[in-house]
């Protein structure tokens, strides 16, 4: 990770921990909420340079993957506060109460373990510009989306 990344990674924290300091619920969903947009809208960005139809840019896959691992290594945790699996942030809340369950902390780590672990891969084999090496990275990132998703966000809101 370069130092501009870095420096992205330091602000998210800091502005978690406002966030989380701050400890309203509708604000630590808004925050949680808008990091995962941007996650989503990079993810989008990479799923659509991949695709055959689409035009594949190294440069542009490359700021995509490290925007990710940035979001990813940034302090997420942070934003999964007690309280927050309920309420309204820019829209209702998906997050699962499971998610403060003591009996699924276990499946929580794992999931987040897994997600920091194939983002940051992602970054790094981004960079080579390999593009079926890329695929299959991001094919296993997204699956770590869908291990959180399946777990602990709630379907019906």
């Amino acid at each position: 990770m370069n130092t501009k990344h870095l420096i992205v990674v330091f602000c998210a924290i800091v502005i978690a921990g406002a966030v989380y300091a701050e400890s309203r619920p509708e604000e630590i969903i808004k925050s949680r909420q808008a990091a995962y947009a941007f996650l989503g809208w990079n993810s989008a960005k990479i799923r659509a340079a991949l695709d055959p139809a689409g035009t594949f840019n190294k440069e542009e896959v490359i700021k995509s993957a490290n925007a990710i691992q940035a979001i990813a290594n940034s302090g997420l945790g942070a934003l999964y506060v007690k309280g927050t699996d309920q309420g309204t942030g820019f829209h209702e809340t998906k997050l699962k109460s499971e998610a403060f369950d003591p009996a699924y902390a276990s499946k929580l780590a794992e999931v987040a373990g897994n997600f920091n672990k194939e983002a940051n891969t992602l970054a790094v084999v981004a960079a080579t510009g390999n593009k079926e090496a890329i695929k299959d990275q991001y094919s296993k990132l997204s699956a770590t989306c869908k291990g959180c998703h399946d777990n602990f966000r709630a379907k019906n809101n």
